[in-house]
């Protein structure tokens, strides 16, 4: 893991960022030679990498877990339990073993205080409490305070650099996205058509 001073970014993790394939909050990919890239304000992105198979994959998540008291599955993709199993299990899916797997993570920023409950810093522990849990070693981590992050994950050698970025235009448009989809989550959805 690499963190990224402006000049040293541009002459390493530039290359891997034109490259890369961007996800977004809920989302997660497995890759072998393309890399992944996000930008993160409270969400966090844990990368996992098996040495072997030089395969790796990032996940990116908005909330620490599923809510315990409801029973609708709604949003269920940005929860970081459901993030943390999507994502080992497509690497199992590849030919990965779980007792080869390391982490690198980052994110879980408390950059805009209008975000209640610090979750940012919630996302953070429960990721490490996770990875522990599941015997994952955290190799390097970047969590807190008031940046932005832009990482790549670079799947083919476990490499993973983090980009912190003071909030500006572009940094309150993803802390106002991450702040209106938590607020959507508390209201009931109705019409659900359920598809079987």
């Amino acid at each position: 893991m690499s963190i990224l001073t402006p000049d040293h970014a541009a002459r390493t993790g530039k290359d891997h960022e034109r490259l890369a394939l961007n996800i977004n909050p809920g989302n997660w990919s497995v890759q072998t030679d393309r890399p992944i890239s996000t930008l993160l304000g409270s969400c966090v992105a844990v990368c996992l990498y098996d040495p072997l198979f030089k395969l790796g994959g990032m996940n990116h998540f908005l909330l620490p877990s599923r809510r315990a008291t409801t029973s609708d599955d709604q949003d269920v993709v940005l929860a970081g339990d459901y993030a943390m199993e999507v994502l080992v299990n497509a690497m199992l899916a590849r030919g990965a073993r779980k007792e080869r797997m390391v982490a690198k993570a980052f994110g879980g920023g408390n950059i805009v205080s209008a975000i209640r409950m610090a979750i940012g810093d919630r996302n953070a522990e429960f990721a490490a409490e996770w990875l522990e849990r599941e015997g994952i070693p955290l190799l390097a981590s970047d969590f807190g305070g008031p940046w932005s992050r832009k990482v790549v994950c670079v799947p083919a050698t476990g490499e993973a650099f983090c980009r912190r970025s003071p909030v500006n235009q572009a940094v309150s448009e993803v802390v106002r996205a991450e702040a209106d989809y938590e607020r959507s989550l508390q209201v009931p959805k109705t019409n659900r058509v359920e598809l079987f």
